[in-house]
């Protein structure tokens, strides 16, 4: 549980921030950290009771949003800046979830992750291409170890993830003279309420662990970390990144070696 901090910053003369999918296990870690830092704040999810209690507690601007919605997306974004008067970066925490083999995804399914993984980042991208252009800032995505290493059925979530990481890169190189930096955050298994049916079985978790080259799973507020850190204006040399935050799961081998078990999953955001 995130443990809330007084503000270093009056609140009122921060930088301002944007955060999609802000009621997710990842998302709100960020949001209250932001917060914390004496950031102003946007915050959107889909879901209306927890986002309006979210913001009442942080004292945020709030919009119920589908963020694979892309022009619903820009018009936010641009609210967000007439109301503060600039936005310095946003973050998209919103993504899902599935794990089969290809034979036995369905097609819906399929769209489905793509939409809400890669289309949802797509939807930022735009929106920041539109809104951020005159004064720069950072754009942070959600990717997934998953998308550096095999892993056995994670075939439509490793290609979701894949295709932000390509996203982010070619989006910063467009974006790079207007000052405007993408990014990509790629944990491994982090402790969510999305993850809960893996992390809460003792043989699942115990699995996962072992994948793990420090030996434990990621807790939200990990990855926050790293999300803030790349949003910070102080840190503007940094541009088309994958900074994984995964217990060494993207490129480190386990000294036990590798789990002669099923193979859990390894989810980015939520």
């Amino acid at each position: 549980m995130y443990s809330p901090q007084p503000h270093p910053v009056p609140l009122g003369e921060g930088p301002v921030f944007a955060v999609l999918g802000a009621t997710g296990g990842i998302g709100e870690s960020v949001s209250y950290l932001l917060r914390d830092s004496g950031a102003r704040l946007a915050i959107a999810a889909r879901g209306e009771s927890r986002l309006r209690s979210l913001a009442r507690e942080m004292g945020a601007d709030f919009k119920v949003l589908d963020a694979t919605n892309a022009p619903a997306v820009a018009d936010w974004l641009g609210d967000v800046a007439s109301t503060f008067g600039r936005v310095d970066g946003i973050a998209n925490c919103v993504g899902s979830l599935l794990l089969k083999p290809a034979h036995a995804t369905k097609p819906e399914e399929w769209a489905d992750v793509i939409d809400v993984n890669l289309g949802s980042a797509f939807a930022v991208v735009r929106a920041a291409g539109t809104h951020m252009r005159s004064g720069g800032g950072s754009v942070v995505l959600m990717g997934s170890a998953a998308a550096a290493i095999g892993i056995p059925n994670h075939e439509a979530i490793a290609a979701a993830k894949a295709g932000i990481v390509g996203l982010a890169r070619s989006a910063a190189a467009t974006y790079a003279g207007a000052g405007l930096r993408f990014n990509v955050v790629a944990p491994g298994l982090t402790r969510t309420p999305l993850t809960e049916r893996i992390t809460s079985r003792p043989a699942a978790a115990r699995a996962s662990r072992a994948l793990h080259a420090l030996g434990r799973l990621g807790e939200p507020e990990d990855v926050a970390r790293a999300v803030a850190w790349l949003l910070d204006p102080r840190n503007s040399w940094i541009t088309g990144q994958v900074i994984g935050v995964d217990g060494g799961l993207g490129s480190v081998l386990p000294a036990h070696g590798p789990s002669t078990g099923p193979h859990p999953a390894t989810p980015a955001a939520n």
